[in-house]
């Protein structure tokens, strides 16, 4: 398999450094506020990566944290006079319960900052002594200058502009204006602080709880470490300057993926512009496969439009993969695919290697889902012609569980109980179209779909489905 890896600026086979074994770590949520879309497309992505990984047959340790503490979370606690451990911890349910919404269920472990911070302290510590970090009034400070790599996943260097510009890292005192904080000390009352005989009272910086972290499971080195396009500076950035500073090792993660952004009317959705749309809102609307759909239309390197026509068109495309998949069951129970049709299974079996073949490819979910979309149209086809057998249906079957198994944009069908009534008026029909009374047939039709179902004609017989 191979992955576009952001620090070599270039397409590499993955070999993981234990053979058999990836560990991965993706950047999490910061917990003040229901998670946006935009976000959601990173986490359903390495959710769906991870996944893969594992049905390729390896073991992937994935690990993603869970910022806890943080100057947005502390000025939505003080402007609802309430504790930030509380904001912090409804918000963490909260993103859990759009995470189950969303089917993301690939994560090994989620890892709390508020869980680590004597693993932030020894590594703030470790910086000290090596030379890398500095006190000024408000806390401890890493000095970008005493680490030669400083951009080199970026390609930013210390004198741009923009460097100073990183959450709590603006300071009058600070040595360089690329420099961020490792430890901001309290400085108010009523702040979540932690006691450091070495530090001061304080608390981590928004870049030490990530390397921190991942060094207590990982250790200094890993294979992947994946995250939104946003976050390629100045955040992680700033993480490969603090691990390799701290361990004298690199490179700090050997693989570095970004998904990109997910836009609204041509600008990046973020809760600053007030341009999102929550999780919480899609999933009342749209069916999980739907959204994960969607999310997967695009390669995860190009930035994706957001529209409510586009979840619709997907929704659209759900219901008759639906209609697809409940005709082929009921086909199978009244044995239509007892015959012989040699070449079908193999027609069918091509398309699922090309889909193999994409997803080798740096994950392409948008040619798979294309594919895929293919193999179902080649399948009904078959099917219309009556060649379609079981071996055709076992390569579909199987080919689907895959992809469902990774993606999980394949819905759930089940048998259909059919009212006593409907089924007594879909008997009446079909003697009506063995009299050819056609007339008395679309009369029947229009009954049923009446009472909120539709049917459909087909070679083995009707089918019926719920409007």
């Amino acid at each position: 398999m191979r992955i576009y890896n952001t620090l070599t600026k270039k397409s590499e086979e993955l070999i993981p450094r234990s053979a058999g074994k990836v560990q991965m770590f993706v950047c999490g949520p910061t917990v003040y506020d229901l998670v946006h879309i935009g976000n959601a497309r990173t986490f359903v992505f390495f959710d769906a990566f991870a996944k893969y990984l594992r049905l390729r047959g390896l073991e992937v340790e994935y690990l993603q944290n869970i910022t806890d503490i943080d100057d947005k979370i502390i000025a939505k606690a003080q402007a609802e006079k309430i504790a930030a451990a509380e904001v912090a911890n409804e918000f963490e349910k909260e993103f859990m319960t759009d995470m189950s919404a969303l089917g993301v269920t690939g994560v090994t472990r989620y890892a709390r900052a508020t869980d680590h911070i004597p693993q932030v302290i020894e590594q703030v510590k470790k910086l000290i002594n090596s030379g890398h970090a500095y006190q000024i009034k408000d806390g401890w400070y890493f000095d970008v200058k005493k680490f030669a790599g400083y951009g080199k996943l970026s390609g930013r260097s210390v004198e741009m502009a923009e460097d100073g510009v990183s959450r709590i890292d603006e300071s009058g005192e600070k040595h360089n204006k690329a420099d961020f904080c490792l430890w901001k000390f309290s400085m108010a009352d009523g702040e979540p602080a932690w006691d450091s005989e070495d530090l001061g009272r304080g608390r981590p910086g928004w870049h030490i709880e990530d390397t921190a972290i991942t060094e207590h499971y990982f250790g200094p080195q890993y294979d992947i470490h994946g995250g939104g396009q946003d976050l390629i500076f100045p955040h992680h950035e700033a993480e490969i300057a603090q691990q390799e500073s701290a361990s004298g090792l690199e490179p700090f993660v050997q693989y570095w993926m970004h998904v990109a952004f997910l836009v609204n009317k041509g600008g990046k959705m973020a809760k600053s512009k007030g341009n999102f749309t929550t999780v919480r809102r899609l999933a009342e609307q749209y069916s999980k496969e739907t959204i994960r759909q969607y999310l997967f239309s695009a390669d995860y390197r190009t930035p994706l439009e957001f529209s409510d026509d586009a979840l619709e068109s997907f929704k659209s495309a759900q219901d008759n993969l639906k209609k697809s998949l409940r005709r082929m069951m009921v086909f199978n129970e009244r044995n239509a695919f007892d015959i012989d049709a040699p070449g079908s299974a193999e027609k069918l079996m091509a398309i699922a290697e090309e889909i193999s073949v994409a997803l080798e490819d740096s994950f392409n979910t948008a040619s798979a889902i294309g594919l895929w979309s293919g193999l179902v149209s080649q399948a009904n086809q078959l099917i219309d012609e009556k060649k379609f057998d079981s071996k055709a249906y076992e390569v579909f079957k199987k080919t689907a569980e895959e992809i469902n198994t990774v993606l999980g944009i394949i819905p759930e069908v089940s048998a259909m109980d059919t009212p006593a009534d409907i089924a007594d008026l879909i008997r009446q029909r079909e003697k009506c179209r063995s009299s050819m009374d056609w007339s008395g047939a679309d009369d029947i039709r229009k009954q049923i779909e009446s009472k909120g179902y539709t049917l459909d004609d087909t070679p083995y017989g009707p089918i019926l489905s719920e409007k």
